[in-house]
């Protein structure tokens, strides 16, 4: 029973910005660490950004830095990924992932296309 749904991918030109939100439930969302990967065509999936439990602690990927922002809100069972001068190698499909009693849960995905 636990489910999480991304939103917010979108065909985004060079330089734009995108606000992905992943809707979380079936688990206690407080006290979990969540994640955000991405997977582009013939690529592997890599880290994106991570978020501990409480939000005070925050780890990206060394390509993303000063340029995405992951955040939670506990009381709303969320957590977003704010995109800033997006490039077309951000192009992918993003997923938001969770550890639960030692299992991995992802979402569905949404894509996420940078292009002029």
């Amino acid at each position: 029973q636990v489910q999480l749904v991304e939103s917010g991918g979108a065909l985004v030109q060079p330089g734009g910005s995108l606000r992905l939100s992943c809707a979380a439930s079936g688990f206690t969302f407080s006290t979990n660490a969540m994640r955000w990967y991405r997977q582009a065509p013939g690529k592997e999936r890599e880290l994106v950004a991570f978020i501990t439990s409480a939000g005070l602690g925050t780890t990206y990927a060394e390509s993303v830095k000063g340029r995405f922002t992951i955040s939670r809100d506990n009381a709303k069972n969320t957590v977003d990924l704010q995109m800033n001068s997006l490039k077309p190698e951000d192009t992918a499909v993003y997923y938001c992932n969770a550890l639960v009693l030692f299992r991995n849960y992802w979402g569905q995905g949404t894509q996420v296309t940078v292009s002029s």
